[in-house]
Parts: structure tokens; C-alpha cells; sequence
């Protein structure tokens, strides 16, 4: 898929004029590619939209103007715009209680590496989680973790063709399973080559 280059995003002045409108738009593009697993998970897969939104995002808090500063950024959310074989997902790991969150964090140790995409008619794709840097220890997970789930040539056509898909986590301390609704398939279709 194509990678941000500094010529796609806005200036922070046009930024500034379409901000309201942009934030609108992307937050609609982003409910068809949300996924709830239990009650505490929420995968967010990113693509060129939702990449490009939180970069302009990152410009605009942190007054990023110069060239440089701006490739640093891309340099950094790039990585999360699918490659055309693959999904990528930022995991979220929610309890509004910090004291709760904080021990859940506790038990949850290595729960990204278990979470998994299933194709009808295939063996599920486990995560590869977290290939910018190590985002936990062996006593505690993080909040946040990024996740790729690479696919066969195979299973791209398969999703294209109309299979099913579910998602689901499968770790000791935590269990899900939810299926990708009709909507959130055509969404993620888009990001096969």
C-alpha cells in the first residue's frame, strides 16, 4: 500500500480550515473498522486514512512544521499502514479503573501474541505484535500493542470471494471470539492488494 509522504498532509494552517471536517469524516471511516473482543479489547485496524489522520493529529499538537520533524513522524506511523498481504491493528487494552487496569495488566502478560484472525476454510493468523519495540515485561502487558496479521496470497482471495472472518483472543486469562461483520470485511478488503 502506498506510505505517507510529506506531500499528502495538509500544512498546520490548512490543517487548522479543515480539522472539524476531517475528524468528522474519519471518525465515520473508523466504525467499520473497530472490533470489540470481550469486554475490555478493542482492535482498531488501521489504514492510509486513520494513519494520516492521527500523523496530521501528532503535527498539529506538537506545532510540527519543519521537514525534518515531519519525516520523524512518518517515519513512525508508516509501519502501521497494511502492505497489501496483511491487517494491522492497534490493540487496546481498556478498564476505566486504573487499580483494575493495573492488575489486569498483571494477569494479561502476553496476551498479544494471542490474539488471532480466522478465515473460513483456514488455520487462524496469530498476531505478530509489537514490531516497533517492546511494549511489555514478563510482570506486566501494556495498554497498547500494535499488531500485524500477515495472510496467504490464498487467503486474501479467500476474504475477496466472500469467506467469513472471525477474530478472537485465546490466552489463559482472557477469552473472546467475535465475528467481522459484512461491513467491517469490506472495509478490510480494501487493504489487500
Amino acid at each position: 500500500m502506498n506510505k505517507l509522504v510529506p506531500e499528502d498532509l495538509y500544512s498546520l494552517e490548512s490543517y487548522a480550515k479543515v480539522r472539524d471536517e476531517n475528524r468528522a469524516r474519519v471518525s465515520e471511516h473508523k466504525k467499520h473498522r473497530r472490533l470489540m473482543l470481550g469486554a475490555h479489547v478493542l482492535l482498531l485496524f488501521e489504514d492510509r486514512t486513520t494513519i494520516k489522520y492521527q500523523v496530521q493529529e501528532m503535527l498539529r499538537i506538537e506545532r510540527i512544521f519543519e521537514e525534518a520533524g515531519i519525516l520523524e513522524e512518518l517515519d513512525a506511523y508508516n509501519p502501521l499502514i497494511p502492505d497489501g498481504s496483511n491487517w494491522k491493528a492497534t490493540m487496546m487494552i481498556q478498564y476505566p479503573d486504573p487499580d483494575e487496569r493495573r492488575v489486569a495488566l498483571e494477569r494479561l502478560v502476553g496476551i498479544e501474541g494471542r490474539v488471532w484472525i480466522k478465515i473460513d476454510g483456514y488455520d487462524p493468523v496469530f498476531a505478530v505484535a509489537d514490531e516497533d519495540l517492546d511494549r511489555a515485561t514478563e510482570s506486566k502487558t501494556s495498554a497498547v500493542h500494535f499488531l500485524r496479521f500477515e495472510l496467504s496470497s490464498a487467503m486474501c482471495d479467500a476474504v475477496k470471494h466472500g469467506e467469513s472472518l472471525d477474530a478472537g483472543i485465546d490466552h489463559p486469562e482472557y477469552s473472546a471470539e467475535a465475528s467481522i461483520s459484512e461491513l467491517m470485511r469490506e472495509s478490510l478488503i480494501a487493504d489487500l492488494a
